[in-house]
């Protein structure tokens, strides 16, 4: 039986959640409709919003139903930049270096059809934003849309300095989204106290279904939307709901997160004990509970991930958006490393089915998987991605 260790980029579904999925896609109705069985719908899907929004310490009416993380970033990022330019240019985002892709590709897009200005904010050795050169850059524009960064780093698990990072946009007006998905369960989400206007996160990553996510949408927040027509969830995502993933969601957020930190750090430990030459990646102390991301010097990083496949472990090198693609992490770039010492990457992430067996096995596993991959080297190919 394969051993799971992948759970950033999905973790398996809660048995409640699967059960609540299931029995819910019985029911009749469209939340839209008047008559009792479309009423009877909504009455369930708002009490899934309102289970989503006690997880995260937000207003049910802020919480808008999309279908995954990809989707409510852009929905933040495009919306909150349109807005921003709707009585006066404002063409300016700043965006951190070592974000995920569905960040990165919506600010390249606004930025390649509606002029806007990416301003790339350096991260420190660590992985993590670097509070001097935000404030820098704050001060030498007045023409800034809105900032966008990732509460935790989905790679290497760096937990950023949200707080400081609203404190400084708020001086000036300006519009913060986190991108939380890595972060939800994990961490403590009090949206109400953030300060930020908008926050993302996606059900997949907490035991809930595939294909829905949520944007957290702050009361005073002003957006366009991506999708028009009927005009549901505050006009800002219209299209009929999916009441039954929103229910099996609503199951998964009320559900206790699990504690995962001692896993971690006996993963950290053991890595570090079998193969000595490995170098922990991000923050030592302020890291998600349930990350452990290492390079292995002179090891290609796809090549560690099919040798422990092969040995029955999932692993990643990185996030699963980009998985298959042979290229050097962008977030251990940005981080200072060199394109040799970037591509020997692998992320070990743990969540709610993983036990003390599953880490022994894995441990047992990795050194073979490295010398192999030793002798093996680095691919000397030059790749090419296009767009």
């Amino acid at each position: 039986m394969a051993i799971y260790l992948d759970h950033a980029a999905t973790t398996p579904m809660l048995p409640e959640a699967i059960e609540a999925y299931t029995s819910a896609l019985g029911i009749v109705g469209n939340p839209s409709s008047i008559h009792s069985q479309g009423q009877n719908a909504k009455r369930m899907l708002e009490e899934a919003r309102e289970q989503v929004a006690l997880s995260l310490g937000c207003d049910p009416i802020e919480v808008v139903f999309t279908s995954g993380g990809t989707e409510s970033v852009n929905l933040a990022v495009k919306g909150l930049y349109w807005a921003r330019n709707t009585d006066a240019p404002r063409r300016r985002i700043l965006v951190p270096r070592g974000e995920h892709h569905a960040t990165i590709d919506t600010v390249e897009w606004l930025e390649r059809y509606e002029g806007a200005i990416l301003e790339w904010v350096p991260l420190d050795s660590l992985g993590r934003i670097r509070p001097d050169s935000l404030a820098e850059l704050i001060q030498a524009h007045d023409d800034i849309a809105l900032i966008t960064l990732l509460w935790a780093n989905n790679e290497v698990g760096s937990i950023q300095p949200v707080a400081s990072v609203v404190e400084l946009a708020a001086a000036h007006g300006i519009p913060v989204h986190a991108d939380a998905v890595s972060a939800y369960r994990h961490l403590p989400i009090d949206f109400a106290a953030s300060g930020l206007s908008a926050l993302s996160v996606s059900a997949h990553k907490i035991g809930g279904p595939l294909g829905i996510g949520a944007l957290v949408l702050s009361r005073g927040a002003t957006i366009v939307p991506l999708i028009h027509g009927g005009g549901q969830q505050r006009d800002v995502r219209s299209g009929t709901q999916d009441a039954p993933a929103a229910i099996s969601f609503g199951v998964a957020a009320r559900h206790p997160a699990p504690r995962l930190s001692a896993l971690r750090d006996r993963v950290i430990a053991g890595v570090q004990e079998a193969v000595p030459s490995a170098i922990l990646r991000g923050d030592p102390v302020d890291r998600l509970d349930n990350n452990a991301h290492f390079t292995f010097p002179g090891c290609e990083g796809d090549s560690l991930l099919f040798l422990l496949d092969a040995a029955g472990v999932s692993v990643s090198t990185g996030s699963a958006c980009q998985a298959g693609i042979p290229e050097a992490s962008h977030v251990l770039l940005a981080m200072g490393l060199s394109d040799s010492e970037a591509r020997g990457a692998l992320r070990i992430t743990v969540g709610h089915t993983t036990t003390e067996a599953d880490v022994g096995a894995f441990l047992a596993a990795l050194p073979d998987a490295v010398a192999r991959a030793s002798r093996a080297g680095l691919s000397d190919r030059t790749v090419s991605i296009g767009r």
